[in-house]
């Protein structure tokens, strides 16, 4: 698929904060696709090794509504970016944009490990790279970021707002019954209703929705792969 490039990633930390208030200007939050129209979600995810300075990043395509896998690309680069909270996706992007690189045609929806709007600039990974692809995106994250919010009812499907002072950036989100919730936030071109409502209907019976669960399996996979070799 066709990546747009936006700018490249060997930069320091002061223009990395540059591009993101800069970039954050450019990130639509919108109605989004309808959900009977998709046929394709594709799930990213990044893990890091200290020792080798590698960035490792899985991209899984799955079937809608199905959830099967149809497609799976892993890769690693070396880490150009230091660790910074708010700038991680100056470390994943690399790597991941290289692998959708790859697929034949985009997906029509993607679903980050990290958030999207739900950061202190409105730029987390899903928003940022939801630029790249130009394409929806939604970041769903194991842990907040920043914001508050009241914890939602233990059934599968409950949510609460989360609140930046008083703007809500996304959603603490009941995706299993009884297990801890995600924080769902829209990336780009999409809003949290939809957000929220795909990241349900991609969720099977496990906490996290399908695309993103088979992803963090491939990249710790092929991190061990490598580091082994």
């Amino acid at each position: 698929m066709k990546i747009n490039r936006i700018h490249g990633f060997d930069i320091s930390f002061s223009e990395a904060k540059t591009l993101q208030e800069r970039l954050s200007g450019q990130v639509r939050v919108e109605s989004g696709p309808n959900i009977r129209e998709i046929n394709t979600v594709a799930g990213c995810d990044c893990a890091f090794d200290r020792r080798t300075n590698l960035a490792f990043g899985a991209v899984v395509l799955c079937d809608f509504p199905s959830m099967s896998p149809i497609g799976i690309l892993t890769a690693h680069y070396e880490i150009r970016f230091p660790y910074v909270p708010g700038y991680l996706s100056f470390r994943e992007l690399e790597v991941l944009l290289s692998l959708f690189e790859r697929l034949e045609k985009p997906p029509d929806i993607v679903i980050a490990d990290g958030q999207g709007i739900a950061h202190p600039r409105r730029i987390g990974l899903a928003s940022h790279l939801g630029l790249f692809l130009e394409i929806p995106t939604i970041g769903c994250a194991k842990s907040r970021l920043i914001g508050e919010s009241k914890t939602p009812g233990l059934s599968k499907g409950e949510w609460s707002p989360l609140f930046d002072r008083q703007e809500i950036i996304g959603a603490v989100v009941r995706t299993k019954k009884g297990v801890k919730p995600l924080f769902v936030s829209p990336g780009h071109l999409i809003d949290l209703e939809k957000a929220r409502e795909m990241i349900i209907a991609c969720t099977t019976k496990y906490r996290l929705p399908e695309p993103s669960r088979i992803a963090d399996i491939e990249v710790a996979k092929y991190k061990k792969e490598v580091i082994d070799e």
